[in-house]
């Protein structure tokens, strides 16, 4: 699958290819990306997911300070986010193409109902033929809700609005092997310790990702039936670069039978806290049955009714992830009790399953 073949295609821009290391925006590459874009995109949907904006507000409001605190990057990218979006506009403008921002927070995708409002602006957008131009919302975003990086953002939203592709334009070819040439890895089909021993965390001034959280992203993307790739984005008519050359990493995606739901769930960033059962709830779960109150043996963690939460089995091993139809607190009450005994306990009417098996997705 390249991009010939995709309807819906997500292109995710490091920080390093669309601002320079002066801090300036990259007119000549974002031009030579849109004219690939044209070229490619007959009858296709593109997204564009950029990074960029603290390093435009840094050379804007002229701060070089490298080590910034949260409080004071999230106001400078409120700055940058203005000059990103502004340069880009104008860029598009001259090739007649329209565009739109989308900011987006992780409670916009983590939470199902915004994860569908989401993806109907997206639709929306399509229709009317205007590109979305996507990033984290940094003014607002603190540590303990950000993605940390916009490789899992862009995964996410290939995975939310359907995408048959995402692309992560970077600065390198794509995923190296370990030995003395330093091969691309041409294919992936499966991220395992191999494939993870690979992981050098080098970032370049600007970027808050390296290789380990495009591999995040690939997980996204395979588990969501999106095909992933890494790509060189310093050259110019990266997308034509890309196929000429074949130099890029190709993550397949997993052959997949679930539904919308089920997918977003799986690619969920975080869990909200763990549950652990039993050896006969383990093999009940592994025989497509829902997981009782009875089978629980422990939890960990906060988490309210509806949240998404991680499933261990009696070995601690990640078993399933799903959405809780009960609080942590009011599983801590009923936890190893029959199904019949819940309302008393509880002392109101609620379901019967702690998971409901169409709310869970074996890993």
């Amino acid at each position: 699958m390249l991009i010939e073949n995709s309807k819906k295609i997500v292109l995710k821009l490091g920080s390093s290819t669309v601002v320079d290391s002066k801090g300036v925006f990259k007119k000549k590459w974002v031009t030579s990306l849109i004219k690939d874009m044209k070229k490619y995109g007959k009858d296709k949907s593109f997204v564009i997911v950029s990074s960029g904006a603290i390093a435009l507000g840094q050379k804007y409001l002229k701060i070089k300070k490298k080590k910034i605190k949260l409080e004071m990057s999230q106001a400078i990218a409120s700055v940058g986010q203005i000059h990103l979006a502004s340069e880009f506009q104008k860029l598009f403008e001259k090739y007649k193409i329209k565009i739109g921002q989308i900011l987006i927070s992780p409670d916009d995708t983590e939470q199902r109902r915004r994860a569908i409002n989401v993806r109907r602006t997206f639709d929306n957008l399509f229709k009317l033929k205007a590109i979305p131009i996507v990033n984290e919302n940094d003014s607002t975003a603190t540590t303990e809700i950000k993605y940390g990086d916009n490789d899992r953002l862009a995964a996410r939203v290939a995975q939310i609005i359907g995408a048959d592709e995402l692309v992560i334009f970077s600065d390198v070819d794509g995923l190296y092997d370990k030995s003395k040439q330093k091969k691309i890895v041409k294919i992936v089909k499966v991220i395992d310790e191999k494939i993870t021993s690979l992981i050098e965390n080098k970032k370049n001034s600007y970027g808050s990702g390296g290789i380990s959280t495009k591999l995040d992203a690939a997980k996204i993307c395979m588990n969501s039936g999106s095909h992933m790739f890494i790509a060189n984005g310093k050259k110019d008519n990266p997308i034509s670069n890309m196929l000429k050359k074949k130099k890029f990493t190709h993550f397949l995606p997993k052959i997949s039978s679930l539904d919308a739901k089920k997918k977003w769930i799986i690619g969920s960033l975080n869990a909200n806290g763990t549950i652990k059962i039993d050896g006969g709830a383990t093999k009940a779960l592994l025989n497509g049955k829902s997981l009782l109150a009875a089978g629980v043996n422990k939890i960990n963690g906060s988490f309210e009714k509806g949240e998404n939460v991680l499933i261990l089995d009696q070995n601690n091993k990640q078993l399933a992830r799903g959405l809780s139809s009960f609080s942590s607190e009011e599983i801590d009450k009923i936890k190893g009790k029959q199904s019949k005994e819940i309302e008393k306990i509880l002392g109101y009417l609620s379901k019967t399953e702690i998971i409901h098996k169409d709310d869970m997705v074996l890993l």
